[in-house]
């Protein structure tokens, strides 16, 4: 359906290091769905993409740094991967807080790859289940996370895959969740 998302704003948060296809699938699919998509990062500097990781890309525009932006303006999150992506953003304060006010809000979350280190650093996954990519589930575990091989999993709201060959499942999902809009919040941040 071409409208499920219909006046919604999506922020994809990436910085350096993005794994251009999960970015560049995410977005393509939302804007298809109805959302208005823009990316946000460390500063409105184009980003730097990678494939399969190792690889450069090409450069990503970006649509506002996240200094300048609030969850409030937004109705759902969506955190890419690639290795060095995530790491960057968990080592910024302010995109760190970024991520942890869609948490406290109820709105939903989708993160794939690495993309959920960053709720690592937001301190948004303790009694949660949720995937990943292989390398970064003891982190997620320690941080209080139940985590599971699967190709997509939703845990009210947040919506996790493993890697870019999970993208379709991702994706749709991402569109049921979005379109679902806010889920209860849990008394310590995280949604119920």
């Amino acid at each position: 359906m071409a409208n499920e998302l219909q006046g919604r704003t999506v922020a994809i948060l990436a910085a350096d290091g993005v794994e251009k296809v999960e970015l560049v699938q995410p977005r393509e699919e939302l804007q298809k769905a109805g959302a208005r998509v823009e990316v946000v990062s460390l500063s409105t500097d184009p980003i730097q993409s990678m494939s399969a990781d190792i690889n450069p890309d090409e450069k990503l525009d970006v649509d506002r740094a996240v200094a300048d932006v609030s969850a409030d303006e937004y109705d759902a999150l969506v955190l890419p991967g690639g290795t060095v992506n995530p790491d960057n953003l968990r080592a910024d304060a302010t995109a760190v807080a970024f991520v942890k006010a869609f948490f406290t809000a109820g709105k939903p979350v989708g993160a794939i790859c690495h993309g959920p280190w960053t709720l690592v650093e937001a301190d948004v996954v303790k009694g949660r289940t949720l995937t990943s990519f292989p390398s970064i589930r003891t982190d997620l575990r320690n941080a209080g996370a139940t985590v599971v091989d699967e190709q997509v999993v939703n845990d009210k709201g947040l919506v996790t895959s493993r890697n870019p060959d999970d993208l379709d499942a991702f994706c749709a999902k991402l569109i049921e969740e979005f379109a679902e809009g806010k889920h209860p919040v849990h008394p310590e941040g995280a949604t119920a």
